[in-house]
């Protein structure tokens, strides 16, 4: 992956919903002037959520999600429909999309003037504070007038809510479509940085990165390379250096640097190397900020404290790797987890988005950094963890924890700090 690539856990993820043949791959289609999506008569065409990396003008970089219907029937069908509902965990945008040709016959929900199947999507959208849409797609096949007299139904039926109807196989509407969708796009540069609000132009940044055998070759680690753009981003300097050679740099750069950034791995090394004086964290820290929640990960690396025999510990990654003999999350963290808890325990892993619904069975979750996951996802697991009660820690926090040197990797950061007091 180049180092100037937008990733897909960063991007503006866009996801259409609705029941079998309303034309939400078409939809798709028509936005991005691409046939990127398979478009077929025959219901049930789109199984399972399908993903599309895209540069649409103006919104910039963003992930389309195509998604099986709503009304996908059977026992089967079931389980594609709560796999749409999941994609719900990872939306920053939501297009809830209409076939305007059924909507003249069909018994339409009083309250909303939309759809059962639309009303239930719409009012999840809405419990988890999704900014939506709703798409009257098919104008095509009804007349003008019929089709002006449902919008208008579905207009006051959802008051501030906008209404775009098109035809996807004419291609009419959609410049007013991709207009809305601009309007009501989240405002990216809101977002927390990884680092850059920690320092200021000019400074220089230590990032301690060994060698990751789990990376491709010649190409670095992803929390790695966003942590170097959002530096370059706001004019600081990143200096680069393995473990190896960290000691001569500390004495070439003394007196000049801000701060040093570690891979996890290596944290108690680099610890016994940098000055007390420098702050020290890791890129997994940040991250744990960035796209998680800093204080409920801390707060729950403690419960490595209370395991008991037979516990049964979840370690949960969000991409999928060929695991290496030394894997971090298969590896390393269940031994020193071992070690540090002197406890008989039952680990057990997942990866991707297969994390479970249901944790009441583990004493703690321990998550990787998420650098790869959407911001969206990544919360909701930590928020799913809390509301079961179940402690959820990153990678970074952990493996500080256990080495002793989490309240320093912290000091950047007063509050978190206070609260190991």
């Amino acid at each position: 992956m180049e180092i100037q690539a937008v990733q897909q856990g960063d991007r503006l993820h866009i996801a259409v919903f609705g029941r079998r043949n309303a034309g939400k791959s078409s939809v798709i289609n028509a936005i991005t002037g691409q046939d990127l999506a398979i478009v077929s008569e025959q219901k049930g065409t789109t199984t399972d959520p399908v993903f599309k990396a895209m540069e649409i003008l103006p919104l910039g970089p963003c992930m389309l999600v195509d998604t099986p219907g709503l009304d996908d029937e059977g026992e089967l069908g079931a389980k594609r429909v709560e796999k749409a509902r999941q994609v719900m965990n990872r939306t920053d945008l939501a297009l809830i999309v209409l076939d305007l040709s059924r909507m003249t016959s069909e018994e339409l929900d009083e309250e909303h003037g939309i759809g059962d199947r639309e009303r239930e999507i719409l009012t999840l959208v809405e419990e988890k504070k999704i900014p939506y849409l709703i798409v009257l797609n098919q104008a095509d096949r009804i007349s003008e007038r019929e089709a002006e007299v449902i919008r208008k139904q579905v207009v006051a039926k959802n008051p501030g809510v906008p209404v775009c109807v098109i035809s996807a196989v004419r291609k009419t509407g959609l410049e007013e479509l991709k207009d809305v969708l601009a309007a009501q796009a989240p405002d990216r540069d809101t977002k927390l940085h990884i680092i850059s609000d920690l320092v200021t132009p000019g400074d220089l940044v230590l990032l301690v990165m060994p060698v990751d055998s789990s990376a491709p070759k010649g190409r670095l680690i992803m929390p790695q390379q966003q942590t170097i753009r959002d530096l370059l981003d706001h004019h600081a300097a990143a200096v680069v250096t393995q473990v190896e050679e960290l000691p001569a740099l500390l004495k070439q750069l003394s007196g000049r640097i801000r701060m040093v950034v570690t891979d996890s791995q290596v944290f108690g090394k680099v610890d016994a190397l940098v000055p007390k004086d420098i702050p020290l964290t890791s890129f997994s820290i940040l991250f744990a900020r960035h796209k998680g929640n800093l204080r409920e990960l801390v707060s729950g690396v403690t419960a490595v404290d209370k395991l008991q025999d037979h516990d049964r510990i979840l370690i949960a990654e969000g991409c999928t790797h060929r695991r290496q003999c030394e894997d971090i999350g298969t590896v390393k963290i269940p031994k020193w987890l071992r070690e540090y808890s002197g406890r008989d325990l039952q680990i057990d892993t997942c990866s991707g988005m297969d994390f479970p619904a249901d944790l009441s069975n583990y004493a703690m979750v321990i998550h990787c950094g998420g650098c790869t996951l959407h911001e969206r996802e990544m919360k909701h697991r930590i928020y799913r963890a809390g509301e079961q009660g179940i402690p959820i820690v990153n990678y970074g926090i952990f493996i500080a924890y256990v080495h002793g040197i989490l309240k320093r990797s912290v000091e950047l950061f007063p509050s978190i700090y206070d609260l190991l007091d």
